[in-house]
């Protein structure tokens, strides 16, 4: 074993002090928010609870969970979640994989067009009026088809596949008369774990917390997402707050402030829940898939 000199010593401490500078500057407001989530609100709205919470109270998490729409919105976005990460992934895997092979015919021009669109939209009112003309208004397709693919995964997947499938092991089965199908669910895709982890992260992530295309495309709330159930909430509570601070009465609306409050936290913690605790599980392959995925040849 190498002795280390000095300066790599101080190096190292110097490394480690950052690193842990960040941890406790990322940790600080996940921590903050949980506190602020089950403790007092006069506590939180005065500046007296930092991190540790005071006069424990979950009347935040009760008030958001007697609403029986946030169990028909976190149904409907683990649905939509579930399919719209199948269906990225259906498209995204396949069309990496065909970019990433060096006989493809056209690939310039896929690539000119597929990067073309990175840079210039359509904007909102055409693409409303596509979303509308093929009947997906008020569907739970309007969630999952807009956003079928993103560009900028393709291109990290065809690049994780440029790197990582050895090219002589695709020739070998080609060789043995193995079809282009079979190749890519046989061979590609048993080699390709940390990759495809990433990419269902990424999609699931952002079906998770979309509610743009709900707002613009959904008025039907049998099918809304739980993020905009939990907006109403959040609103109708300021409104509340607002409409008893003209009404006059000062201990209703201190009362309702503070409700106001908890349930602003409460509801943080309601959304990212699910991912906090799905994301460890995915973490190595997370960690993997992406610098595998940056190098390019």
């Amino acid at each position: 074993m190498i002795n280390e000199v000095k300066s790599d010593r101080i190096f190292d401490l110097c490394n480690k002090l950052v690193v842990w500078f960040f941890i406790i500057i990322i940790s600080y407001p996940l921590l903050y928010i949980l506190s602020a989530s089950i403790s007092d609100p006069s506590y939180v709205n005065s500046g007296k609870m930092w991190l540790i919470p005071r006069d424990i109270t979950f009347e935040g998490f009760k008030r958001v969970f007697e609403s029986k729409d946030i169990w028909i919105g976190y149904r409907n976005t683990i649905f939509y979640t579930v399919l719209g990460t199948f269906i990225n992934l259906a498209v995204t895997l396949p069309c990496a994989y065909a970019l990433s092979r060096s006989n493809l015919v056209g690939k310039g021009i896929i690539m000119g067009l597929l990067i073309f669109t990175m840079f210039f939209d359509g904007g909102l009112i055409p693409t409303y009026l596509l979303v509308r003309d093929l009947g997906m208004i008020n569907t739970i397709w309007s969630m999952v088809i807009p956003n079928a693919a993103s560009v900028w995964n393709i291109i990290v997947t065809m690049t994780f596949f440029k790197v990582t499938i050895p090219k002589g092991l695709v020739e070998a089965a080609e060789v043995d008369g193995a079809s282009v199908f079979r190749i890519f669910f046989q061979i590609v895709l048993p080699l390709s774990a940390p990759i495809i982890a990433v990419m269902a992260l990424f999609y699931g992530v952002g079906h998770w917390n979309s509610y743009f295309n709900a707002l613009i495309y959904i008025s039907d709330k049998d099918i809304y997402p739980l993020q905009l159930f939990l907006r109403d909430i959040l609103i109708q509570q300021e409104m509340t707050a607002e409409l008893m601070i003209q009404g006059g009465n000062p201990e209703a609306i201190g009362e309702q402030a503070k409700i106001a409050s908890i349930i602003k936290y409460a509801i943080m913690i309601v959304s990212a829940a699910p991912l906090l605790i799905i994301y460890p599980f995915l973490q190595k392959y997370f960690l993997k898939g992406v610098m595998i995925g940056s190098i390019k040849e």
